[in-house]
């Protein structure tokens, strides 16, 4: 026998200014009007910068690991990427489970699904890179469980997350707001603001050389990926305190400067225990307090390492894909597709 369908009943229409970053009941289905039009431009900029690993010839990087490199250099090279792999992993999890689903605006929510895809393919370029130089993937993929300094970053994020990635973490309540919005800022702030920035340095400085130069411009593509991803975690996190009138306790920001400076600088030691031509691990500490106070500022708050200088003055036009624009901290408004990027 046929069953009549019933239509359920329509609902009311919603407008932009019903739209909230988080603990709005607006339809999150519900993509357009904007109520932040700037989350849309930075999926549609994210969408130019389109590439992967296998873009970018390897080959002159085999010869300079196993013929160029010095023992140092290469113990340097094996823990960067160490790190980073593991990285990524971590970071895309955090998007994807523990902040995303919590974003209840879908323009907000459109880049983020766009940042988990990039955190995969930059885990895909380490593994790219790893894979071409011949690692042993198991003894490097385990570094990060095994070596303590790198351990440490690792479980210091992983403190970050755990809570708020819970889905019943409910942030309705103060506490746990405060708590998000803590940890949304190590994230951009920290994490890929300023880890990922000091943790590409190291292979920029041997490319300055003429080595690795395969690795590093890898690491440019991922950098421009990066540099979109912090501004944009910066944004929300203002936008997050200002519309829930919420202020961070500046105890609690300050520890968070302050373990990530110590967990960098046990790193710092680490990877580089002994110098290499042009770079040393006081040079990483103090390019992490100098960069520390720019993200600071960036979010509207006291700088951690008052006074703190640029120590390494080349890195931002190192790391630029194009050298007429400052590529860390003006607005990207001229991305290309990988296979249309031109190298100076």
């Amino acid at each position: 026998m046929n069953q009549r369908f019933n239509n359920p009943a329509a609902l009311a229409a919603v407008g932009a200014q019903d739209k909230r970053i988080v603990n709005g009941h607006s339809d999150i289905n519900q993509l357009a009007p904007f109520k932040y039009p700037w989350a849309w431009e930075f999926f549609l900029k994210a969408n130019h910068n389109h590439w992967t690993p296998l873009e970018i010839s390897m080959a002159q990087d085999v010869h300079d690991y196993n013929y160029k490199l010095s023992a140092t250099e290469r113990h340097m090279f094996e823990n960067v990427l160490a790190y980073l792999t593991t990285s990524d992993i971590l970071a895309m999890r955090n998007i994807g489970l523990a902040v995303m689903e919590k974003m209840t605006a879908p323009e907000v929510q459109i880049y983020q699904a766009r940042q988990v895809y990039e955190e995969a393919l930059h885990t895909w370029t380490y593994q790219h890179c790893i894979e071409s130089l011949g690692l042993d993937q198991q003894e490097i993929y385990n570094r990060y469980r095994v070596v303590p300094e790198i351990h440490a970053k690792i479980a210091l994020a992983n403190r970050r997350l755990e809570r708020v990635m819970r889905a019943d973490f409910d942030l309705t309540e103060r506490d746990n707001l405060h708590e998000f919005a803590l940890s949304y800022l190590f994230f951009a702030g920290i994490f890929e603001g300023c880890w990922f920035y000091n943790g590409f340095t190291p292979i920029f400085a041997l490319q300055r050389r003429g080595l690795m130069k395969g690795t590093a411009e890898q690491f440019q593509y991922i950098m421009r990926d990066e540099v979109l991803h912090c501004a944009f975690g910066i944004r929300v996190v203002r936008e997050l305190l200002q519309e829930e009138k919420l202020t961070l306790d500046p105890r609690a920001v300050q520890a968070l400067w302050e373990e990530a400076e110590a967990a960098e600088a046990g790193y710092a030691g680490y990877i580089l225990r002994e110098p290499i031509l042009g770079y040393n691990a006081e040079l990483h500490v103090r390019q992490f307090r100098f960069i520390a106070n720019r993200r600071a500022r960036q979010l509207g708050l006291a700088e951690p390492f008052p006074g703190e200088e640029n120590v390494l003055p080349w890195l931002d036009e190192q790391a630029n894909l194009r050298k007429e624009k400052n590529f860390f901290e003006t607005r990207i408004t001229e991305y290309q597709t990988g296979g249309a990027l031109s190298w100076d």
